[in-house]
């Protein structure tokens, strides 16, 4: 899928924007619902305080754009479909913060966030057929996406 001869920096590029493009939209649907609609939610008690999210997502984003560098610089048979999952699954991290956030539906987050967690799924599947430190590093993130799901569930059931 992506030509031997492609420089670095584009490669660079390449992984960085749609990792970048997903975290740029889901703050935007966010953001501004954490103040009002969010903050008024009943919440389970093992939610973590506000200020925890950014710092863990910043990592989480940073570790998937490394892995998805690695993926693409590697010349493997399981690339096209590595590329192709992995961009449904940051798509899928994206439409969670608009279906939880800005649609204002828990219920509706537990779709989407079981259609990511499965995603991810086969992106580390994919990605440890191509680069196994690739893999090793979206195992953070499935973890972190386990976690929020178990929240997004006790929202809903508290709401």
């Amino acid at each position: 899928m992506i030509n031997p001869g492609t420089s670095t920096l584009l490669l660079i590029l390449a992984a960085i924007v749609p990792v970048a493009a997903a975290a740029i939209a889901g703050n935007l649907a966010t953001i501004p619902n954490v103040p009002t609609w969010y903050a008024h939610l009943t919440k389970p008690s093992f939610n973590p305080p506000n200020w925890v999210f950014a710092p863990v997502w910043t990592t989480l984003y940073l570790m998937m754009a490394y892995a998805f560098y690695r993926v693409l610089k590697a010349n493997a048979d399981w690339i096209s479909f590595a590329v192709a999952i992995f961009l449904i699954q940051i798509t899928l991290n994206a439409a969670w913060s608009w279906v939880f956030f800005s649609f204002h539906s828990p219920r509706g987050g537990l779709v989407v966030i079981t259609l990511l967690w499965l995603a991810i799924v086969l992106t580390i599947l994919a990605f440890w057929q191509i680069d196994p430190t690739a893999s090793m590093l979206l195992w953070t993130y499935l973890l972190w996406v386990s976690f929020a799901a178990a929240l997004n569930w006790e929202i809903d059931r508290l709401n």
